[in-house]
């Protein structure tokens, strides 16, 4: 019963007791127990009176008394309470604290919540989850194991950025549990973790407040305080101590210290800002006190930037600067110099620059002296470094010839502080200047010159002078323009006028020539006049012909007549302008005459073109020459060509009568040869040959090209053509024609002859396929290649491209042979060819060509041969080994049954790999291992699934029943071949003792038509394999069940073994199992009956009349028995009667339930089963009976059970014991067989038996 879920005064269970008298009955509770209840005297119902808890006492055992008022009764009842799940986890705890570092690695376990839930089963499993974390952030960073509590590290820790404490709300609930309503209950408890991150040293200080910016005055006194620095520890939770340094700084010296404790920096020695600069760097280091995670120290550094102030403690200083202009060197000077030309202008430049090298400055410029007056100081007044520079200020008193030097003292003047002033003298030379121009005597020069004289003749020398005393001696001359240079020029420091270029005076292209002379002074002044040059005539000009030259064209036998006309440009009407013509010398002069005076040029004699010497090209060039009558005579030629033009009066002629060539096949455009005609006429137009082919079925073609000696035509292959000496034509016979321009032609015969080239591929020829038997050792050719080739000459080789073999279905690389170079196909001799390893080889070759010239040397594809490899019977069967045990039931084995099988597979192919299955032995080994020859009981059926034989082992004729053992049974499996092997089955028995009869309440159709649920819910039962031999309905006399049927059924093993009635009742007695076969109409569990044995018929017929004694017997006693107690029978049958009224059952079939008997009504009861008998007996339960029919019993005497298969309350049935102290009497045998159980000899308890609504008395 369930501890909670029942309140107060509500119904528990209820005590049932019967006294035959029918007196009145009282209830009482008694014992420790007794006071969780309340018991209702008249009617047994017991009520809960306190709250009841598992957990405190599992099983309560108040003591129950029924009295009638003379005798009573008492048995202590146990009742056990059932848990509900009334209790919530509680944690071990009341809280969980834990400490990490902020470094624990993700994943680490970190503590273990645990919390006990006092309930069982599920109820008392502890579920844990992490309900939420604060701060909120942080739910990622941790995991809980559901079941163990076991709290991990999710996600990395950070004490700074994150956080360093954690509270972790933590759930346990448990799994729940239901007792007495059908909703499931959970409770659930909350405990908190707080996780204290722990900071360690990992990073390094940080300062505050930075950048860090400083004054200080450079009057400052020492160890007056700068500035203050301030780095902290980022470690919070460490915050170690930090000390400061000073590391570096960018002026040298030690101006500036920091107290290592407080970072005060402050001055250590005296500060120049004059030295040092404006500014001072300084880098200042922060280190932990304390070595960091590492075991380093954790340190940072920074700037430190201190502006240095200025005071004005010194005087202006004048500086001489020299040097480059962007890095200038400055010295400090009191003497500078200087010049100036006089009666000039603006800054003269001393190198002088005035510095202050205080920062804040004022600096005032003065000058003092005797000639201080004509200059000004520049600038007056500074605030910066500046360059001083003196201005002229009265140019006109700088004049050289009055004063050639003046003294000047500069003063600077600090404004802030007159007394800081420095003084420089400046020394001034003033210099001479340039102030006149040269001149000449003439304003105009006219100057002659005989044309082409020779470079630097001198025309005249003309100089200029200048009163200033510097450009004495020093005067330069120069002719202008530009242009006049080429012709003449003057030397520069005499003034000497001179003859410049010979070759470009020339009086009859330039007479007179026109220049300005220039004279200029040491200042650059000039002076000029003008120069007029006339240039005088020579002989100097050749005549010259009107044209470079005379191209006159005639026909040959022609005549022609040209004017040759020359002039000569030396002055007109000289004997330097007279000129007289005539021819030079040539191979073809003598045929040209000219006349001397008037230059006409005519032929004599008859032009012949073919007379002329073919290189010409008709063409006959005449030298004319023109010569003056000046000294010496000047004369000029001119060429006269005179085209002799072809008249066409010659035809083509060849070199030979005929022509022979050879050409190779398969060249496309190949050369055969050239064929050479000449036409004597020398034009092109008259000379120029084609040639063209008459024959040769188009296969050739000719081009002409001209050559040293007329013209060639070289013949080839047409470029789409290819000859084949192996087609039709091996030889070609051309005619040739050469044609000129206007159609004069001559034809020659050309012999060509086609030359056989090896260009053909070779080509596989079909063969194979090929066998060769497995094992084989022959050392021949097992195979071949073969190939052809169209050309006349070639060397076949073959090569191997790849072997592959065929093994168990798929094609893989194999070197199971060998392929010659000659084609053959060998053996490979290390190599063993084992059909049942590899059962085809496909070679694939290539062909080569060692001769070929042209193309591919190989075959187009590659040939395949094919090799099948030949079985041979050289293999046994072989028994596929199996696992299984065969097992044979000798009941249901008939003819033809069959009881096992083997399978075998034979490694050959083919016939030789076909296996029949013989039985060629039998044996019985029975229990004590003693082996027997039996005749041949099993036959052997052969058959095949896929590539595996298979024997059926089935058997000839019904097998003995009482035999028991195993069958040794000898099976062969031989091929076509002959060869065979054997292997021995075991066949174990199972004989008749193991067969078990199930009574069915339901028909023979039923349980055919449920057979299959009857089979599976058994199976589940026994976990033994069930085979029914039968299924009839039971016509048994003793049967007080109508309809029912028997089921013959095996119980089996796979490994042989059998279950017998006893082992297979005790299996289906377990509660998870009488139901569901219950529900199918299983009553009742026995042996068959065991087969009648042959025997002696008199041992029979005495056995029969000794039964028949014990049968009288046994009927005069039970006479005598039943009329002693007719009466009470009746009365006891009235009082089952009323029990049944008050009796109520879920499964109750219809009326009340009269105890006894097999009907449900008061009709029909059969009071006469109302025997007080021994309950041993009547159900077959002695001493030595099974301990599973006991326990089937006993299942039923537990008020666990009871609640487990029921929510009914509790009965419990006292029967009054008889006054004369036997046995009582019980109104159900069931009731009688319960109370016998287990009780003991001599004992005085009262009789108790309990009712199951499970079974009635049928069903057992």
């Amino acid at each position: 019963m369930c501890s909670t879920g029942i309140v107060t005064g509500q119904l528990a269970f209820t005590i049932q007791a019967t006294d035959p008298e029918g007196d009145p009955l009282t209830y009482t509770l008694s014992g420790a127990d007794a006071i969780y209840f309340e018991v209702n005297q008249n009617t047994g119902q017991v009520d809960v009176r306190r709250s009841l808890d598992r957990e405190s006492n599992t099983v309560l055992r108040p003591i129950a008394t029924v009295t009638d008022g003379f005798t009573d009764r008492t048995t202590t009842l146990s009742i056990v309470l059932a848990d509900a799940n009334d209790n919530k986890p509680i944690f071990q705890q009341a809280s969980y604290d834990f400490s990490c570092p902020e470094n624990t690695a993700v994943g680490t376990s970190l503590f273990r919540v645990q919390a006990t839930d006092a309930d069982t089963s599920n109820a008392g499993v502890v579920q844990y989850r992490i309900e939420s974390v604060t701060p909120e952030a942080g739910l990622s960073l941790f995991s809980i194991v559901p079941a163990t509590g076991v709290v991990s590290l999710a996600g990395s820790l950070n004490y700074n950025e994150l956080s360093g404490f954690y509270q972790l709300k933590i759930i346990a609930t448990d799994g729940g549990g239901k007792c007495y309503s059908d909703s499931i209950t959970t409770h659930s408890s909350i405990v908190f973790g707080f996780i204290t991150v722990v900071d360690i040293p990992d990073l390094d200080p940080q300062f505050v407040g930075t950048p860090y910016v400083a004054s200080v005055r450079e009057d400052s006194l020492v160890d007056q305080s700068v500035i203050k620095v301030t780095a902290f520890d980022q470690d919070r939770g460490v915050n170690d101590a930090i000390v400061y340094s000073i590391i570096a700084s960018t002026v040298e010296g030690n101006q500036f210290k920091i107290s290592s404790d407080e970072g005060v920096i402050s001055v250590s020695a005296p500060i120049d800002r004059e030295e040092i600069g404006d500014t001072v760097t300084l880098t200042v280091k922060a280190t932990e006190s304390q070595l960091n995670i590492n075991g380093d120290p954790a340190s940072t550094t920074t700037d430190v930037l201190i502006n240095i102030i200025d005071v004005n403690d010194n005087p202006p200083e004048f500086y001489k600067c020299e040097g480059q202009e962007d890095k200038p060197v400055c010295v400090i000077a009191i003497q500078f110099t200087g010049e100036v030309f006089e009666h000039t202008t603006g800054s003269i430049p001393i190198n002088m620059m005035v510095k202050d090298l205080d920062k804040t400055r004022r600096t005032q410029l003065t000058l003092q002296g005797a000639d201080k007056g004509m200059f000004s100081v520049e600038p007056a007044s500074t605030t910066s470094d500046s360059v001083v520079q003196l201005l002229v200020k009265q140019p006109d008193e700088l004049d050289f010839e009055k004063i050639q030097e003046a003294v000047l003292q500069v003063i600077a003047t600090d404004e802030d502080k007159p007394t800081f002033s420095t003084t420089a003298t400046v020394t001034i030379s003033i210099k001479d200047a340039n102030d006149n121009s040269p001149t000449f005597p003439e304003d105009t020069y006219k100057l002659t010159v005989a044309e082409h004289s020779p470079a630097g003749t001198a025309i005249a020398t003309i100089t200029a002078t200048d009163p200033d005393t510097m450009d004495q001696g020093l005067i330069t001359y120069k002719l202008l323009p530009e242009s006049i240079l080429p012709y003449f020029d003057v030397k520069p420091t005499t003034g000497e006028i001179y003859v410049k270029n010979e070759t470009l005076l020339d009086r009859e292209v330039r007479s007179l020539y026109s220049a300005t002379l220039q004279a200029r002074d040491t200042g650059g002044k000039p002076g000029t006049t003008v120069l007029e040059i006339t240039l005088t005539d020579i002989n100097d000009q050749p005549p010259v012909f009107n044209r470079e030259s005379y191209l006159e064209f005639v026909p040959e036998d022609g005549q022609f007549e040209l004017q040759i006309t020359a002039t000569d440009a030396d002055e007109t009407d000289s004997i330097n302008s007279q000129i007289v013509y005539g021819i030079e010398p040539s191979e073809y002069s003598s045929n040209f005459t000219i006349d001397p005076d008037t230059g006409v040029l005519r032929n004599q004699g008859t032009l012949d073109r073919e007379a002329l010497n073919p290189d010409l090209d008709g063409r006959i060039e005449l030298i004319v020459t023109a010569t003056d009558k000046g000294t010496p005579p000047l004369s000029s030629t001119v060429p006269v060509i005179i085209n002799v033009e072809d008249v066409n009066d010659n035809v083509p002629q060849f070199e030979a009568s005929s022509y022979t060539f050879s050409v190779k096949e398969g060249v496309k455009g190949a050369n055969v040869g050239s064929v050479y005609a000449r036409d004597m006429d020398q034009t092109v137009d008259f000379n120029r040959i084609s040639f063209s082919i008459n024959g040769g079925f188009g296969s050739f073609i000719i081009r002409s090209s001209a050559v040293e000696q007329g013209y060639r035509g070289e013949i080839s292959v047409d470029p789409d053509i290819e000859l084949d000496y192996e087609g039709s034509r091996k030889h070609y016979t051309l005619q040739v024609e050469a044609t000129d321009l206007e159609g004069e032609t001559a034809s020659v015969t050309v012999e060509v002859n086609v030359v056989d080239v090896n260009d053909e591929r070779p080509e596989f020829l079909p063969t194979g396929p090929f066998t060769v038997k497995e094992n084989t050792t022959i050392t021949g050719s097992v195979g071949y290649f073969e190939a052809q080739d169209k050309d006349g000459n070639n060397s076949l080789i073959y090569e191997l491209e790849s072997m592959t073999c065929k093994c168990n279905d798929s094609w893989t690389p194999c070197s199971s042979f060998i392929l010659e170079p000659t084609g053959e196909i060998k053996v490979n001799p290390v190599k063993e060819l084992d059909y049942e390893q590899c059962d085809q080889a496909l070679i694939e070759a290539q062909v080569i060509d060692e001769l070929t010239e042209k193309g591919w040397n190989n075959s187009a594809t590659t040939g395949e041969v094919l090799i099948n490899i030949e079985d041979i019977n050289d293999n046994v069967p072989v028994f596929i080994h199996t696992k299984s045990t065969f097992v044979v039931v000798a009941e249901s084995a008939s003819l033809g049954t069959q009881v096992a099988e083997v399978t075998a597979t034979d490694r050959d192919s083919g016939k030789n790999g076909e296996i029949n299955f013989k039985v060629a032995l039998v044996q019985f080994e029975n229990l004590n291992n003693e082996i027997s020859g039996e005749k041949l009981l099993f036959t052997a059926f052969t058959t095949q699934r896929q590539d595996i034989y298979v024997g059926l082992i089935q058997t000839t004729e019904p097998l003995d029943l009482t035999l028991k053992g195993k069958y040794l049974v000898t099976v062969t499996a031989t091929d076509t071949g002959g060869l065979s092997a054997s292997t021995v089955l075991d066949l174990l028995t199972v004989d008749g003792s193991y067969k078990v009869e199930l009574e069915f309440t339901t028909s023979e159709a039923e349980v055919e038509r449920d057979r299959d649920e009857i089979v599976s819910a058994l199976t589940a039962a026994t976990s033994a394999a069930v085979q029914i031999i039968t299924i009839r309905e039971n016509t048994a006399p003793e049967s007080r069940a109508e309809g029912t049927t028997i089921v013959e059924a095996y119980f089996i093993y796979p490994n042989g073994t059998a279950l017998d009635s006893v082992e297979v009742r005790k299996k289906l007695s377990s509660p998870e199992h009488y139901l569901a076969l219950g529900q199918l109409g299983l009553m009742n569990i026995g042996s068959a009956p065991e087969a009648e044995k042959e025997s002696d018929p008199w041992k029979f017929i005495l056995l029969g009349m000794v039964a028949g004694l014990i049968i009288v017997l046994a009927v005069l006693t039970t006479s005598l028995m039943c009329t002693r107690r007719n009466f009470r029978r009746k009365l006891k049958a009235a009082k089952a009667m009323n029990s049944a009224s008050m009796v109520t059952y879920d499964n109750q079939k219809s009326g009340p339930v009269v105890p006894g008997t097999n009907k449900y009504t008061m009709e029909g009861a059969n009071p006469v089963l109302n025997l007080n008998i021994d309950t041993t007996m009547i159900l077959d339960m002695d001493e030595e009976s099974s301990d599973v029919d006991k326990v089937s019993l006993n299942s039923l005497e537990y008020t666990e059970d009871m609640d487990k298969e029921t929510t009914n309350g509790m009965h419990v049935i006292m029967e009054e014991e008889d006054d004369d102290g036997e046995p009582p009497e019980y109104i159900e045998p069931l009731g009688a067989a319960l109370a016998q159980l287990g009780q003991k000899k001599g004992s005085n308890k009262a009789q108790m038996g309990f009712t199951n609504p499970a079974f009635s008395t049928t069903d057992l």
